[in-house]
């Protein structure tokens, strides 16, 4: 199945945090913190100006980002987990 976001939403996968700390600890999964980071998946054409035209989304499929802990709506495609949240949610994109 084919998403495309609309306005100035943003479609990310989460990647998976690490299952055991630097110092060999094995985390279960019910002491783990959903990660904040993810992979940009599909991008909406932006926001509306007030003359009509879409602004520039900052972001563009396949960039890394860090968002907000609580942002976004989660949806399920295809057996797999996304997120769709607004531009706003994306604090930073997380450059290699």
């Amino acid at each position: 199945m084919k998403l495309k976001p609309l306005g100035d939403r943003v479609l990310v996968k989460r990647l998976e945090q690490e299952e055991v700390t630097k110092g060999g600890i094995i985390i279960p999964d019910s002491a783990k913190e959903k990660p904040m980071k993810g992979e940009v998946i599909a991008v909406g054409p932006g926001k509306l100006a007030e003359d009509g035209k879409h602004m520039k989304m900052h972001v563009e499929k396949g960039d890394l980002v860090l968002f907000n802990k609580y942002a976004g709506t989660e949806i399920k495609l295809d057996d797999e987990d996304f997120l769709v949240m607004r531009e706003d949610d994306i604090l930073a994109v997380i450059e290699a």
